[in-house]
C-alpha cells in the first residue's frame, strides 16, 4: 500500500493553473503573484509537494521594473493566517481519504489547523536559524513538508467526539525533540563542520530525543566530535537514524566509525534504530555490538540495503538481548540467503508483537522460506508482510499459506516474484479467504499464475470486498479466462474502496480487457487500471477507451500492448 501522503497530495492539493515565471532567480521557478492595493508588496505563491504555500514577501523597490531584494522567510502574520485558512478548507473537503477515515467538520479542524501551522512554522524557523544568510528557499520547503505531514496525521485520526477534540500533543510538539542533519546534498562531513553543525546538541537543557545523521558521511575526525557529544546525550535519546552515514569510506575506517558511535550510544534506551544503507556485513554488525547489546526495548529496526549476509544475520540475532517489544522489522535488499533467513526466523519467533515485517529481495530459497513461514505463524498481530523477490517456490508457498490462515489483522500482503505457481497461489488464496483479515493491498505479481488459480483468487478478493483498495496480479499468465474471473469478482458494488487493479503483462486479450474495464468503470474512488503489456486488439483498445470516456485518467498507458499478439476471441 502506498504512503497515504501520496494520495493526500493529489486529493487535497490540486495543481495551480496560473503561474508567472519570475526571471533572474534560478532557485525559484514558478510563482503566482498578487499585488496589494499600494503596489509596494507582492505575495509569492510556490508549489511544494503539490501544496500551495505562500512563501514570503518581496520588497518592491524597483528600478525600471526590476526588483532589488528578495526575502522568502519569514512570512508575515497575514500570510501565515492564509495558510491556516487553506488547511481548514483542505481538511474539510470531501475526498478519497475522507471516505476512508471520515469527513472532518470545520469546527473540529479550526484549532488543528492553527496548531499544524504553528508546528510547521517552528520546525522551519529552526531550520532557518542554521542558515540565516540564505534566501530562505530551503526553509520554505521544510514549512510545506511539515504542514503536509501533519495534515496527513489529522486526516488519518478521523473525526472524534466533541469532548475529545484536542490534537495529540506529541504530534505537534515533536519537532522540538528532533535533530536532523540529513537535509541538503549527500556529502562528507569534516571535524570543523561537525562541531558547528552539532552545536545545538551541546546546549544545556536541550530536549532532543531523536537524531538523524543520515546522508552525511562521517570519517574518523568528525566521528570523534560526534561521539563526544552523543555520549553526553545518550540518556535522553529514544530514536537514532544512522542510515547511510559512512558511505564511500574505506572499510577499516567505516568499521572504526561505527564502533565509536556504538560506544558513545551504548546504554541508550531506543525504540527506533535505523542502520540502513551502510555496507555493514558481519564486521559492521559486530562493530555496533555495544549499542545492540544494550537494547531491550526496540520497537522499530531498519536494516535495508545494509550488506546483511548470513553471518551478519546470525550476529544480529545473538547481539540484541530482547525482541519482545519489536513491531517493525525491515530487511529489504540484503543477501541473507537460506542460512540468514533461518537466523532471522529465530528472532521473528521471539517477536510476539511484530506488526510489520519486510524481508524482500533477500535471496531466500525454499528452505529459508519454510523457516520464515513457520516463524510468522507465531506473529498473530502481523499487519503488513512483504516477502517480494525471493525464490520460495511451491513448497515454501504452501507453508506460508498455513501460517497466514491464522492472521486476522493483515492489511497488506506483498508476495510478488516468489515462484509460487498455481498450487501455492491457490493455497494462499484459500487461506486468506477463510481468515477474517481486512486486507487492503494484495500483490501476487510475477508468480507464473495461470487461469487455473483464477477462481481461487477471485473468491479470495470477493471475501475482502469491504477493505480491498489495491490488487496487483501483473506479470502472470492469467489470460482472458483469468481476467474474466477477476473482473466478475470486483464488479460488485461492495468494492467501493477499490482504487487500483494491475493486470499488466498477463496475455489478456480484448474480451478480458473489456470485462476488467467495465468492472471498475463505475467505482467512485477508483484511480488506475493497468492492462499494459497484453494482447488487446486495436478495436479492443477503442472499446476500453470508450467505456472510460468519462474518466480517461483511470486507464494506464498502453505503450507496451501488442495488438498483433495472441489475442483471444474478441467476443469472449
Amino acid at each position: 500500500m502506498s504512503d497515504p501522503r501520496c494520495v493526500l497530495e493529489q486529493v487535497f492539493f490540486p495543481p495551480i493553473t496560473i503561474f508567472t515565471r519570475l526571471r533572474r532567480f534560478s532557485t525559484v521557478t514558478f510563482f503566482r503573484r498578487e499585488t496589494s492595493e499600494k503596489g509596494r508588496r507582492t505575495f509569492i505563491h510556490r508549489r511544494f509537494f503539490s501544496v500551495t504555500v505562500i512563501i514570503g514577501q518581496f520588497d518592491m523597490e524597483s528600478t525600471h521594473g526590476h526588483m532589488r531584494s528578495i526575502k522568502l522567510w519569514p512570512p508575515s502574520q497575514t500570510t501565515r493566517q492564509l495558510l491556516v485558512d487553506r488547511i481548514v478548507k483542505n481538511l474539510t473537503t470531501p475526498s478519497i481519504l475522507s471516505r476512508k477515515y471520515g469527513l472532518l467538520s470545520k469546527e473540529e479542524v479550526e484549532e488543528d489547523a492553527k496548531q499544524i501551522e504553528s508546528a510547521a512554522f517552528s520546525a522551519a524557523n529552526q531550520h532557518f536559524e542554521k542558515e540565516p544568510d540564505s534566501d530562505g528557499a530551503s526553509t520554505v520547503q521544510v514549512y510545506a513538508k511539515e504542514s503536509s505531514k501533519l495534515m496527513v496525521e489529522v486526516v488519518k485520526r478521523g473525526p472524534r467526539p466533541k469532548e475529545d477534540r484536542e490534537i495529540i500533543p506529541d504530534l505537534l510538539s515533536d519537532h522540538e525533540f528532533v535533530f536532523d542533519i540529513s537535509g541538503g546534498r549527500r556529502a562528507f562531513i569534516e571535524a570543523e563542520e561537525a562541531k558547528e553543525l552539532l552545536k545545538p546538541l551541546k546546549e544545556p537543557g536541550n530536549k532532543y530525543t531523536k537524531i538523524c545523521f543520515s546522508n552525511r558521511s562521517f570519517g574518523l575526525p568528525a566521528a570523534h566530535v560526534a561521539a563526544a557529544i552523543l555520549s553526553n546525550l545518550k540518556n535522553q535519546l529514544t530514536e537514532v537514524d544512522l542510515s547511510d552515514f559512512v558511505y564511500r569510506r574505506p572499510e577499516p575506517e567505516a568499521v572504526e566509525v561505527m564502533r565509536m558511535f556504538s560506544s558513545a550510544l551504548e546504554g541508550c534506551e531506543l525504540s527506533y534504530l535505523n542502520l540502513s544503507n551502510n555496507a555493514l556485513g558481519e564486521r559492521g554488525i559486530r562493530a555496533f555490538g555495544d549499542l545492540l547489546r544494550s537494547q531491550e526495548n526496540l520497537v522499530e529496526l531498519y536494516l535495508m540495503n545494509a550488506g546483511i549476509s548470513e553471518e551478519a544475520a546470525k550476529a544480529l540475532r545473538d547481539l540484541i538481548p530482547s525482541w519482545k517489544k519489536l513491531k517493525i522489522l525491515h530487511f529489504h535488499n540484503n543477501m541473507i540467503g537460506d542460512g540468514g533467513a533461518i537466523a532471522i526466523s529465530q528472532l521473528v519467533k521471539e517477536s510476539p508483537v511484530l506488526e510489520d515485517f519486510r524481508c524482500s529481495l533477500a535471496r531466500i530459497g525454499s528452505v529459508g522460506g519454510i523457516a520464515l513461514a513457520e516463524a510468522l505463524a507465531t506473529c498473530t498481530l502481523l499487519k503488513k508482510l512483504d516477502l517480494r523477490d525471493n525464490k520460495f517456490g511451491t513448497e515454501a508457498g504452501i507453508a506460508l499459506s498455513r501460517a497466514l490462515s491464522g492472521h486476522a489483522n493483515l492489511t497488506e500482503i506483498h508476495l510478488g516474484h516468489l515462484n509460487l505457481e498455481d498450487e501455492a497461489t491457490i493455497a494462499i488464496a484459500n487461506a486468506l479467504k477463510t481468515s477474517s483479515s481486512a486486507i487492503e493491498a494484495l500483490e501476487m505479481a510475477g508468480n507464473a499464475i495461470t487461469s487455473e488459480a483464477a477462481p481461487a483468487i477471485a473468491a479470495c478478493i470477493a471475501s475482502k470486498q469491504d477493505s480491498l483498495t489495491k490488487l496487483n496480479l501483473s506479470e502472470n499468465e492469467l489470460k482472458d479466462a483469468g481476467a474474466t474471473a477477476i473482473g466478475q469478482a470486483v464488479e460488485e458494488e461492495e468494492f467501493g474502496r477499490l482504487m487500483m487493479v494491475d493486470m499488466s503483462s498477463n496475455a489478456v486479450g480484448s474480451g478480458g480487457a473489456r470485462i476488467l474495464t467495465k468492472a471498475v468503470a463505475g467505482k467512485p474512488g477508483f484511480r488506475l487500471l493497468n492492462i499494459n503489456g497484453n494482447f488487446i486488439s486495436y478495436k479492443g483498445i477503442e472499446d476500453v477507451r470508450e467505456i472510460l470516456q468519462n474518466s480517461p485518467r483511470m486507464l494506464g498507458p498502453l505503450d507496451a500492448n501488442d495488438p498483433n499478439g495472441e489475442d483471444d476471441d474478441d467476443d469472449n
